[in-house]
């Protein structure tokens, strides 16, 4: 494999490894027809929020580093 992407790769989890550790939780919304009568519709929204483990930013973060670290050791 050679260097640039490793570096582009390496860049791109450390990216997200610092917004997984700025932003540790986000929520989704997502809306589900019940019933429907001629033109009337009956709607429910269900909120759901996703935690991102701090182990797992740490992981990204750390992988990217050394993905950029072999990425600029490595010969052409």
């Amino acid at each position: 494999m050679s260097r640039s992407p490793l570096i582009a790769v390496g860049a791109v989890l450390v990216v997200l490894g610092l917004i997984g550790f700025a932003i540790p939780m986000f929520t989704t919304q997502e809306t589900t027809e019940l019933a429907r009568i001629g033109e009337l519709k009956l709607q429910a929204t269900e909120t759901t929020s996703h935690i991102i483990p701090p182990l797992l930013s740490g992981g990204a973060l750390v992988l990217g580093v050394v993905l950029i670290g072999a990425g600029l050791t490595l010969k052409k």
